[in-house]
């Protein structure tokens, strides 16, 4: 094979998820409405033809980056939680870490913020990202959540509740070291907020004999 043979022609049956690759790091760059089809076509080695030939609209591509960049994650976090029997609080720090270690190793803050900025305009991103990775990550932790209540780990309460208390910080987290922390403001600490916040909340959700 010809070394300077573009890299689209030599690994043809990679060009979509080198294509998703691409979109993701833009969009988590540059945002929904300022990215554009040919600096993704350019990142991703092939011509914005090619990339048509796969893809027809941004939001065609959006739709990829969630189900083949992202969503294969939250399936890993179903299965966890399907599969742990207890006690509760292993699966939440075990849970919590595998989320901070995505965040931290891929760009997943920079597309997070850049549906929460431009959902008003583009809600399809919204609609995407809900169905796709909150309704299914919330649902699998509410689900675990009423299974340790149904153990007698959990003290009473809307499991779903319970399952938004337990992300809420580490999403606040990533949304300002996306927003505030480039512009001078002294960063959190993602691993570190999610134990301490973990320490609080489980010192709350816990029925004694769980403490014990």
């Amino acid at each position: 094979m010809d070394a300077g043979e573009p890299k689209f022609r030599r690994r043809k049956a990679d060009r979509p998820d080198e294509i998703v690759a691409a979109a993701l790091a833009v969009f988590a760059e540059k945002g929904f409405a300022a990215a554009k089809l040919d600096e993704i076509a350019r990142r991703a080695g092939v011509s914005k033809g090619a990339l048509y030939l796969y893809f027809e609209t941004k939001e065609d591509l959006f739709r990829a980056v969630v189900g083949r960049a992202i969503a294969p994650n939250i399936v890993l976090l179903k299965a966890m939680a399907a599969a742990h029997p207890g006690p509760f609080p292993d699966l939440v720090r075990g849970v919590a870490r595998q989320i901070v270690g995505l965040v931290e190793t891929a760009p997943m803050g920079g597309v997070l913020k850049m549906v929460v900025g431009e959902a008003r305009n583009f809600p399809e991103l919204a609609r995407v990202w809900h169905d796709e990775l909150v309704a299914h990550a919330l649902g699998a932790m509410a689900g675990a959540v009423a299974a340790a209540q149904a153990r007698g780990e959990v003290r009473p309460g809307d499991p779903r509740t319970y399952a938004l208390q337990m992300i809420a910080p580490l999403l606040v987290g990533v949304l300002w070291r996306e927003t505030f922390t480039p512009v001078g403001a002294p960063p959190f600490d993602l691993p570190s907020l999610m134990t301490q916040h973990l320490d609080t909340l489980l010192g709350g959700m816990l029925t004694e004999e769980a403490r014990r």
